[in-house]
């Protein structure tokens, strides 16, 4: 598989398990179809778009390529009709979210290596597609971001998956093996972080308020 091939495939997995998260987020918020299917769409290429339109690839392939909308929809379309019991959305929509963080932060941190930007800049095009899908997901939904709320450890875990990558792109590892432990290491980060309530430290004084 050439790298461009592997980057779409990528690209598309990571589509389709956020279009899960965020269709299932507007599931659990009585959407109807239309609804359901807009939202899992801005979910899933959100990210991916705001990656794109900073690196100057226009028009961003999640507008160019049919593959994007039409995957994201599907996913969508199969959250509608298939989705969980009320009372297991939340946890569903968490998993789906923390394999979404894990597939677009790798995919943007290495699209950023592959345009030629330096170590910082590429995680931090990482981060910004692992959590833009879900920034547009919560703001539609009338939510305070997932990223920005108290208690949630969510942008650091999509950083830790893009250093993987620029230290492996660094040391000349960078493949399939490589980006699978990046993933791997943000979805275990993420899945942990929600079980034992880890989160970003506050300002001091402000901890017990």
């Amino acid at each position: 598989m050439n790298p461009s091939a592997g980057a779409l495939l990528l690209d598309l997995v990571g589509v389709f398990v956020f279009a899960l998260a965020g269709a299932l987020a507007a599931v659990a918020k009585r959407l109807d179809i239309v609804g359901v299917a807009f939202l899992g769409t801005v979910a899933a290429i959100g990210g991916g778009l705001l990656r794109d339109l900073l690196l100057g690839d226009v028009p961003p392939p999640a507008l160019a390529d049919w593959r994007y909308v039409a995957v994201s929809t599907a996913a969508s379309v199969l959250v509608f009709f298939f989705h969980p019991q009320v009372n297991r959305l939340t946890r569903a929509v968490r998993i789906f979210d923390a394999a979404g963080l894990g597939l677009f932060a790798v995919a943007g941190t290495a699209k950023a290596l592959e345009a030629g930007l330096g170590p910082m800049p590429s995680c931090l095009l990482g981060v910004l597609t692992g959590i833009g899908g879900g920034l547009l997901r919560d703001l539609l939904l009338g939510e305070i971001p997932l990223v920005l709320r108290t208690g949630e450890l969510y942008a650091v875990t999509a950083l830790a998956g893009s250093l993987v990558v620029v230290a492996a792109d660094a040391l000349d590892v960078y493949g399939a093996a490589a980006a699978s432990c990046a993933i791997a290491l943000v979805f275990l980060l993420r899945i942990i972080a929600i079980r034992r309530q880890w989160s970003a430290p506050l300002p001091r004084g402000l901890e017990d308020h």
